[in-house]
């Protein structure tokens, strides 16, 4: 039997018009440092370690509609980001470039755009 490899997520990749427009962004939000920096590329990594998000600039990029839309780019993925203050996590999320979803389906969480379309949820745990 072969021996399991050893597999660790480093980082999730997000596609974007702009990788340095959509990083920058995420910093703003998150508080985190850049690890790397590529013409399309970029990594940043939180201050405690652990898996990272990285930006590629992506030129055919489609943004995704959500709620879903029949026919339309469909999300593949969406960032949940715990916060201990949902309506002051959502305020920063606005500040640093956020734009709120039309359609909150719960209480406990807001539901954000980042700059590049992608969905991202605050929520709290209850």
């Amino acid at each position: 039997m072969t021996p399991r490899p050893r597999l660790t997520l480093s980082t999730i990749v997000l596609d974007a018009p702009d990788a340095h427009e959509l990083a920058a962004f995420y910093q703003r939000l998150l508080g985190w440092e850049v690890e790397r920096e590529e013409p399309d590329w970029v990594k940043i990594v939180p201050p405690g370690g652990g898996p990272g998000l990285s930006f590629q600039t992506e030129a055919e990029y489609v943004r995704p509609a959500w709620p879903p839309v029949p026919g339309a780019q469909q999300m593949m993925m969406h960032l949940d980001i715990e916060v201990d203050d949902l309506d002051s996590a959502s305020a920063l999320a606005l500040t640093a470039g956020a734009v709120l979803a039309d359609h909150q389906p719960e209480d406990d969480t807001r539901i954000h755009f980042d700059p590049a379309g992608h969905p991202f949820c605050l929520w709290v745990r209850t």
